[in-house]
């Protein structure tokens, strides 16, 4: 990057500063003949007399004869006709001078935000092109801060670098040469206290220079600070160390006040500085000019222009020590953040950018060359390691922990550069392969792995998204959308790739559509022991069924599956299918109530008695007073059973209508009321007991509550609800419907079409297996693993544990199909049971080689065709396991010392 925040304005957009400066210079005259037409006005059209050479006349005045001619062009107009043309024109200078600015400051936004664009673009690419040493160094709150919040200014010091001084210098040398041209000894009184100015201003900004540039220092460690006690945020915790961290926090945010307490007093002492000289020119106007006119040296027009002009002067000089200060920051800013973005070692823009061959494979022999690897203080992480091995083996990589074995993957996988020596892969040396080859034919999976803030399948296939696989086909607005996005990418020198394109490339993962990339990817879930938490985030899916109609017409024929399965006296008992005629008694009555799923926000289960609607419907149908006399019994049973349990009781839970922590507020309410004084109650008590009705569920609470006269009501109140539905909550609840899929309901409720029973023996657990007969009957369970690609993974996989974290991983390396798969302790975070099937599942998968694994235990070795043993960063042993297994070789000792 240029080093020079001039040199890099100038190179990128050297012609969009032209065009800007053309405008500035254009301004200029228009200006200077405003104040040619103010003079005009005062002295011609008011006062009748124009100024002539004193030669002409002796006090310089000739007195005008109307009607008279504008610039003596044109018809002879009279006085006041005069007067309202010149002041037409005047109009019409003003709307020019204006339209110009607008179109001026319109491009400068323009050329601005595209630089700025650019320069934030530029960052990003260079922190991909960062050695990963880098990033021990420096935080991720210091870049995400510098990319975003400090390069900010810059971007309107782009639009302004050249035009802006161009523009207000000569606005303000119109000004002077106005005055100048109208009285010399006027001009030069009213500028005399600038040089005090070009003297004092630059030294105290100089001091305002070096306060920002501690600032910004300061405030990347505030960053710093921020995105370490985020992340470390569960030591913080456990630790009790909270008052230390704000102890810390605001020590840091009192070392920012104190300088930027310091930089508003010296900059407040810059403003005050020149606001005083400023204010200074009209005493010299109206001593100076006002003894003038009375002596008869300066006419009273000519000194109203001039007072108009340097009042001009002012705007524009206090613009160009604006400038000045922004153009001091915005060096300070770019310098500091090039300096941040340029480290030692950064990888060419070739090594990211570059296309290369898709023939390319990387096979035949392994050979490492008196490969070097040093820390940041010159330590050998790997020391002088030569070695080789054929590619068509599968390799072991074994050592204790800092033996060099985890870096020697790290190396292998292209992850680091080895400060000395070649690694090669049959002909290729590694090293001077772009990603596009060691990106797509080698697959890397360390002891933990990162999960992007999208979907699984998304997750899943990231692998395989190198290049779009060609240009989107879209119409209409949607293609004159592209094509602008495209236009302004290429001019802000940003990547022009269309983000929505299709950039899978499935002839990589060995397959030729989309269909073939999903059973790819469900094999992969499968071979790493992550299919069936896929097939469960699938099952609580939900789908568009007028998008995905195969899907929900699969779902509707397991439903009717699991209703004939039902017929069977021995599971019928498991399932209360949803009936319109019938209530449901292992679902709640806000359930039975709406039969059906809410959409949206409209209807909230939990607190439908707060719901105008409802509460109408009730008023209706005579419930109002039933529901209120229910809560009560509710809650007077429920203050009645655990009034002496602890909180942690297990009857909260099965009664889980009523919390611990809401039992003492319906307490006081049964204290204060007796039953027959329920209507003396106000009105947030009584709502506070008519919500304990629609939680209950009478196969569950058993309370005698919900009774077959209730029920019946309920029914009633039902089908009230339905048909009564107001124009503007209609499509708020999909209704249960025993022929129609529910959008709004999972793929699991779709199927069940009812509630699991209450009471019945590990009910959930022959459901379960159930739903998964009829599926697999009808060949669908893939299409709902498929449905569970969908499942958001949240931010860095936040919703998903580290287990399925590091097995989604390990399936996004094998979706890729590459030549070699490394793995650095990939499966020492999980248990024992998923390492053997992972470990199996990958011996399987390369069989015929292109395996390298350091394995985290080194009796794993055994199942390898050859193994590197590592001690003190060199290869110490090397060979098949039977010849390395026996008694003094490091192997043993390593296997030895695991099993004692």
């Amino acid at each position: 990057m240029e080093k020079n925040v001039f040199s890099f304005i100038w190179k990128y957009s050297k012609k969009q500063q032209l065009v800007l400066v053309l405008l500035a210079t254009i301004n200029m005259p228009i200006t200077f003949f405003g104040y040619t037409l103010v003079e005009k006005i005062v002295n011609e059209a008011l006062q009748g007399f124009r100024k002539v050479d004193p030669s002409v006349s002796a006090n310089g005045k000739q007195d005008i004869q109307f009607p008279e001619a504008i610039f003596g062009i044109g018809p002879e107009l009279d006085q006041i006709t005069f007067l309202f043309v010149m002041v037409g024109i005047f109009l019409i200078n003003i709307l020019l001078l204006q339209g110009i600015k607008y179109v001026l400051n319109v491009y400068r936004g323009q050329t601005a935000e595209r630089m700025l664009r650019r320069l934030r673009y530029s960052l990003f690419n260079r922190i991909l092109r960062f050695p990963r040493r880098t990033f021990k160094k420096v935080s991720q709150g210091e870049l995400i801060s510098m990319i975003t919040a400090e390069v900010e200014p810059l971007g309107g010091f782009v639009g302004e670098c050249f035009s802006l001084p161009v523009m207000q210098g000569g606005i303000m040398l119109m000004s002077l040469g106005y005055m100048l041209y109208a009285n010399w000894i006027l001009a030069l009184a009213a500028v005399s206290l600038y040089p005090i100015q070009f003297y004092i201003i630059p030294k105290l900004q100089k001091k305002v220079n070096m306060m920002g540039k501690e600032r910004v220092k300061r405030v990347r460690k505030l960053s710093e600070k921020i995105g370490e006690s985020v992340t470390g945020v569960n030591e913080i915790h456990a630790n009790d160390t909270s008052n230390l961290e704000l102890a810390s926090f605001a020590n840091q945010l009192h070392g920012i006040y104190q300088v930027r307490l310091q930089i508003y007093i010296w900059k407040f002492i810059i403003k005050f500085v020149n606001n005083f000289i400023q204010q200074l020119g009209p005493v010299m106007f109206y001593s100076i000019g006002g003894y003038l006119v009375l002596t008869g040296g300066l006419d009273l027009g000519t000194l109203f222009a001039a007072i108009s002009a340097h009042k001009e002067i002012g705007a524009p000089w206090k613009e160009l020590l604006g400038y000045y200060q922004r153009q001091a920051d915005a060096r300070i800013k770019y310098e500091q953040v090039v300096e941040q973005f340029a480290p030692a070692g950064l990888y060419d823009e070739d090594r990211i950018m570059a296309d290369a061959d898709a023939d390319v494979r990387l096979t035949g022999e392994m050979k490492l060359a008196g490969v070097t690897l040093l820390d940041d203080q010159n330590n050998s992480l790997v020391d002088n390691v030569s070695t080789a091995s054929d590619l068509g083996r599968r390799i072991a990589l074994v050592g204790a922990a800092g033996s060099g074995r985890d870096e020697l993957a790290d190396l292998l996988a292209r992850l680091e550069e080895p400060d000395r020596g070649s690694i090669h892969y049959g002909s290729h040396d590694l090293n001077r392969l772009p990603e596009s080859v060691t990106g797509r034919r080698i697959s890397f999976v360390g002891g933990t792995s990162f999960v992007f803030n999208m979907t699984l399948g998304d997750n899943l296939f990231y692998g395989l998204r190198h290049r779009p696989l060609g240009v989107r086909e879209v119409e209409g607005d949607d293609r004159a959308e592209l094509n602008k996005y495209i236009s302004e990418a290429r001019a802000a020198g940003n990547l022009d790739f269309d983000p929505s394109a299709d950039w899978v490339d499935y002839q990589g993962a060995g397959v030729e559509d989309i269909a073939g990339l999903r059973a790819v990817g469900i094999d992969a879930l499968r071979v790493v022991g992550l299919d069936e938490d896929v097939y469960q985030f699938g099952l609580r899916g939900r789908i568009d069924p007028g998008t995905q109609p195969e899907i929900a017409e699969g779902v509707l024929k397991a439903r009717k599956a699991l209703e004939e399965r039902l017929s069977d006296p021995a599971v019928a008992s498991l399932i209360e299918r949803y009936d319109p005629k019938a209530y449901n008694t292992n679902a709640t009555v806000a359930e039975n109530l709406l039969f059906g799923t809410p959409v949206g926000d409209s209807f909230d289960v939990d607190n439908l008695a707060d719901h105008p609607f409802i509460r109408e419907g009730m008023e209706r149908i005579g419930m109002t007073r039933d529901f209120l006399e229910m809560g009560y019994q509710a809650a007077a049973t429920m203050v009645e059973l655990f009034s002496d349990l602890p909180p942690d009781h297990e009857l909260f839970q099965q009664f889980s209508f009523i919390s611990a922590d809401d039992l003492p507020e319906f307490q006081a309410i049964l204290a204060q009321y007796g039953r027959e004084q329920i209507d003396d109650m106000d009105e947030a008590e009584k709502l506070r007991l008519m919500s304990l009705p629609f939680k209950l569920v009478p196969a569950r609470h058993r309370l005698g509550i919900i009774d077959d006269a209730v029920q019946a009501k309920l029914l009633e109140a039902r089908k009230a609800f339905a048909e009564n539905l107001p124009e503007d909550l209609q499509g708020a609840v999909d209704f249960f419907d025993p022929d129609a899929y529910n959008a709004a309901a999972n793929i699991l409720d779709n199927i069940l079409f009812g509630k699991i029973a209450y009471g019945q023996a590990q009910a959930q657990e022959r459901v379960s297996a159930l739903i998964r007969e009829v599926m697999a009957d009808l060949d669908i369970v893939e299409t709902v693993s498929e449905v569970g690609l969908s499942y958001d993974a949240g931010i860095g996989g936040s919703r998903l544990s580290a287990a399925q974290r590091q097995k989604l991983a390990l399936a996004r390396a094998v979706v890729k199909n590459p030549d070699i798969m490394i793995l650095s302790e990939a499966t020492a975070s999980l248990d024992s049971s998923s390492q053997a099937q992972i470990l199996n599942g990958m011996l399987e998968r390369f069989e015929n080689g292109g395996l390298i694994w350091g394995v985290h235990r080194a009796a794993m070795a055994e199942h390898f065709d050859h193994v590197i043993v590592m001690k003190g960063g060199t290869v110490v042993e090397s060979g098949t396991f039977e010849e390395l297994n026996k008694d003094g070789t490091v192997l043993r000792e390593l296997i030895a010392a695991e099993a004692s």
